[in-house]
């Protein structure tokens, strides 16, 4: 089965991690497109599924897509108006809020209500960021979720966190002193705080899911 899969490539964070396992689940799952990384609008148009990821601050990673002309014009068209499956990571899930807090006030892509705000962990033991592997709570069913263990273990690296204004998008969390949004998604959006692919197992499995979506 052939899939163009563009992973968006706009200075947002070292994408090399997420490009070998996009290659590596197309190539085990049979499908016979290769991974392409772009930042152009005309690719964009051109994809069958789109993947955001993100790194560092939420204002940096806004003026990368907005650096880019036309870019958020081809996201906003592609996956909004022509419903083609999107997968936000780490911050490329906070940028599809409304607005995050972090370093001032960001405007978000406001694909999904909701903003982002900082990890408050009441114990002193949690330290912040939040980084290492922690097993989430699935909320929700969902397509990319299928396969998965009970309490999937996955890897976290972040400290800020989306709260959707709709509890319903809310599809998994994780507990870190607070209940933290680790999945959210409607529709043909789909965004995780937690790095699939860094995630081994797990994240190879919800990766072959976002391949095989058809929303």
């Amino acid at each position: 089965m052939a899939r163009t899969v563009t992973i968006i490539d706009c200075g947002l964070g070292n994408i090399r991690s997420v490009v070998k396992a996009f290659e590596y689940t197309l190539k085990e799952r049979g499908f016979t497109s290769a991974v392409r990384v772009s930042a152009r609008p005309e690719d964009v148009y051109a994809s069958d599924r789109i993947v955001l990821p993100g790194v560092g601050a939420f204002g940096d990673c806004r003026r990368g897509l907005v650096a880019v002309p036309g870019l958020i014009e081809a996201l906003t068209d592609t996956v909004l108006t022509k419903g083609r499956p999107f997968l936000g990571i780490c911050v490329g899930m906070q940028l599809m809020g409304a607005v995050s807090c972090e370093h001032g006030e960001h405007a978000g892509l406001n694909w999904i209500r909701g903003h982002v705000v900082p990890i408050r962990s009441p114990a002193s033991a949690l330290k912040v960021p939040h980084m290492g592997w922690n097993d989430l709570t699935i909320t929700a069913a969902h397509p990319l979720l299928t396969g998965l263990p009970d309490s999937p273990h996955v890897y976290f690296v972040h400290s800020y966190h989306f709260i959707p204004t709709n509890p319903d998008h809310r599809l998994a969390i994780v507990h870190y002193g607070e209940p933290i949004t680790a999945i959210v998604g409607r529709d043909n959006l789909v965004g995780t705080q937690f790095h699939p692919e860094k995630s081994q197992a797990v994240g190879l499995t919800f990766i072959a899911n976002f391949l095989c979506w058809s929303p």
